[in-house]
C-alpha cells in the first residue's frame, strides 16, 4: 500500500540523517521522475512525517488528542426557538444526501441551486470556509446554524452566498434577539424570556404527546367495543 511504502521511506531517512544508514545513489532510466510525482511525493511524505510527529507527542505526553466537542444546540443558541433549530434541522437533513452529518461542497452546491441561486465553485468553498471551524472543508449541524446566526446579527456581507442562502430559507431569523439588548438589564430580561419561551415549548410538546396517546387509548377501547358488540 502507498501509505506502508511511504512509512518505510521515512523510516529509511531518519536512519540515514541519524548515520544508522548509508544513503544508496539510484542509477538507471528510474532514477529521474516527472517533477509533479516527485512534489506529490514530497507533499505526502511531509503529510506523514507531520501524524508520526504527533503520534509521538501524544504517546509521550507532549499533546492531547483531538476529541469531539458535544453540544447542546438548544443552550449554545438560545437566540433560537426549539421550532427555528427543527426546521433548521429538517432542512439540514433534507440536504444531507449522503446522510454522514455533514453536508460537503456537493450537497452544498444542490441546496444552492434548489434555492434557485447557483453558485461557482469558488464560491461554494468560500461559503463553506466561513463557518468551517474545524476546517474538516463541510458543514457539521452546528457549523449550519452559524449561517443563520451570522445572518441575524447582521455579520454577512450582502451579496455574500450565505447571506442569500439564510435570506432565500423559509427560516426567519431576523425577528431573533442576536442583535439584543442593549443594556445589561436589558439581556438580562431576553435572557429570562428565552428561558421561559423554551420550557413553555417543551410543555406543549408534552401535552400533544399525551393528548396523542389519550386518543389513541380511546380509539383502541372504540374498537374493542365495536368488537365485542360482533361476538
Amino acid at each position: 500500500m502507498a501509505s506502508d511504502e511511504l512509512s518505510s521511506k521515512l523510516s529509511q531517512r531518519l536512519k540515514i540523517e541519524e548515520g544508522a544508514l548509508d544513503p544508496v545513489a539510484v542509477d538507471g532510466p528510474y532514477a529521474h521522475h516527472d517533477a509533479g510525482e516527485k512534489a506529490s511525493t514530497a507533499n505526502a511524505d511531509a503529510e506523514l512525517n507531520a501524524k508520526l510527529l504527533r503520534r509521538d507527542a501524544i504517546n509521550e505526553g507532549e499533546s492531547v488528542p483531538r476529541t469531539a466537542k458535544v453540544f447542546n444546540v438548544y443552550t449554545e443558541f438560545k437566540e433560537f426557538s426549539r421550532k427555528q433549530i427543527k426546521d433548521m434541522e429538517a432542512m439540514f437533513k433534507t440536504y444531507d444526501v449522503k446522510r454522514d452529518n455533514y453536508i460537503d461542497l456537493n450537497e452544498l452546491k444542490l441546496m444552492m441551486e434548489k434555492l434557485g441561486a447557483p453558485q461557482t465553485h469558488l464560491g461554494l468553498k468560500n461559503m463553506i470556509k466561513e463557518v468551517d471551524e474545524d476546517l474538516d472543508n463541510k458543514l457539521s449541524f452546528r457549523e449550519f446554524l452559524l449561517i443563520f446566526r451570522k445572518a441575524a446579527a447582521g455579520e454577512l456581507a450582502e451579496d455574500s452566498g450565505l447571506s442569500v442562502l439564510a435570506r432565500l430559507s423559509e427560516i426567519d431569523v431576523s425577528t431573533e434577539g442576536v442583535k439584543g439588548a442593549k443594556s445589561f438589564f436589558e439581556a438580562k430580561v431576553e435572557a429570562i424570556s428565552q428561558s421561559s419561551r423554551f420550557e413553555a415549548e417543551i410543555r406543549e410538546e408534552q401535552e400533544a404527546k399525551k393528548r396523542e396517546a389519550e386518543e389513541q387509548k380511546q380509539r383502541r377501547a372504540a374498537f374493542m367495543e365495536r368488537r365485542a358488540a360482533f361476538n
